[in-house]
């Protein structure tokens, strides 16, 4: 049993955080259809790392996914997106505000066609407000929640990630809400929309920085690799030239850090007593551990942190990740067949579930693999099909 296996989701959003979000609908069960334009395709198909012409990160962002292609701004692909959208439980959408409106595709209309049609919205800043128009990417998220401002070193300029990681943040925030959405369904029988700005869930995970600013008008700084709240928490280069991380958010595990690196007299000092207090004396817990580690070998490290058990962990690459045991105990690598590339290796679903788990059935297709299959069910004939094909409106 696929516990999303009787919901069917029209991912019509382009690049990360709306498709993201349909995937992992789609590893537990979603009927995902990928709706591109049929010219253009979805970017993500050109972002990062190809091999032979095929993007690689267009496999991740697609799994499990039937793809089309209707050109949603013609008429007659207006048409198609009614028919299917009036057989969907969701539409997944990043357009900017008023775009489906001005296709004739509002969410007043596609509830004439399906009353119980959950439709996300997921744009940079939100469907109203004085910057909703602009274009928006998680990059300007990233500046404008904060992280960047509390990114790098001290003495450094604001850092943004090499990664992306607004629009991750928010995938993760989409698919929550839509099955929140899909719940309230179920007690009133009404879809609604979920108005997700990017910039809003990562605000959320950068934890009390809003609260503080109100109570104590405390503005965060740049700490590196260092915390506000703990100490001793950094990273630390062994003799072998390996680079450690150590947390100590609990006083237990701090206490043993230092016993173990030789000062138990630190456990002993009044400023030791809480996390807080820990950070204003980072300096000095710095210069004994990282100390202690420096005169020793990653593998001798980890072995003595582990049998005093506080927390340690090596800073992976890539490398180190397809190679690690844990990773491969829990199967968070997967290796899926595919038309295109034979086999193509990506992370498993994020979580498991003991009795209705998800899974990777196949990874990103070409652009319109399935048209003919999703249109043929939506009762176009073959004739009907060659004709929008011919036209541009699909591909």
């Amino acid at each position: 049993m696929k516990p999303l296996g009787n919901i069917r989701v029209v991912d019509a959003a382009t690049l990360f955080a709306g498709p993201m979000a349909a995937t992992y609908l789609g590893d537990f069960g979603a009927d995902v259809v990928k709706v591109e334009h049929p010219r253009r395709g979805d970017p993500a198909r050109g972002h990062g790392q190809a091999k032979d012409g095929v993007g690689l990160w267009w496999k991740i962002l697609a799994r499990n996914k039937r793809v089309t292609a209707v050109d949603f701004s013609a008429p007659e692909g207006q048409e198609v997106a009614l028919r299917m959208l009036a057989e969907a439980d969701v539409l997944i959408e990043n357009f900017r505000p008023g775009t489906l409106e001005r296709w004739n595709l509002s969410p007043e209309r596609l509830w004439e066609a399906n009353p119980r049609l959950v439709i996300a919205r997921v744009t940079g800043f939100g469907q109203q407000g004085p910057m909703s128009a602009r274009p928006g990417f998680g990059t300007l998220a990233e500046a404008m929640s904060g992280f960047a401002a509390v990114t790098g070193e001290p003495d450094g300029p604001p850092t943004l990630p090499p990664l992306a990681l607004a629009d991750g943040i928010a995938a993760l925030a989409v698919a929550y809400a839509v099955m929140v959405a899909l719940q309230a369904r179920e007690q009133t029988g009404r879809g609604q929309v979920v108005d997700l700005a990017i910039i809003e869930p990562i605000l959320t995970v950068l934890g009390p920085q809003i609260t503080a600013f109100h109570a104590l008008g405390t503005v965060p700084e740049r700490t590196g690799n260092r915390s506000s709240s703990n100490a001793p928490r950094n990273i630390y280069r062994t003799r072998d030239g390996r680079w450690l991380a150590i947390s100590t958010s609990a006083q237990s595990v701090a206490e043993r850090v230092v016993r173990l690196v030789g000062r138990p007299d630190l456990v002993e000092q009044p400023w030791f007593a809480s996390g807080r207090s820990r950070a204003e004396h980072a300096d000095e817990l710095d210069d004994a551990v990282g100390g202690w580690i420096a005169e020793r070998d990653a593998e001798e490290v980890i072995g003595a942190f582990e049998q005093a058990q506080a927390a340690i962990a090596p800073i992976y690459d890539v490398r180190d990740i397809a190679a690690d045991p844990q990773y491969a105990a829990l199967g968070s690598i997967v290796h899926v067949p595919d038309d295109e590339l034979g086999t193509v290796a990506m992370q498993n679903v994020p979580f498991r579930l003991s009795e209705t788990p998800g899974e990777i059935r196949w990874a990103g297709p070409p652009l319109g693999a399935h048209s003919d299959e999703i249109l043929g069910g939506l009762g176009y004939g073959a004739d009907d099909i060659a004709r929008l094909r011919a036209a541009g409106v699909v591909a």
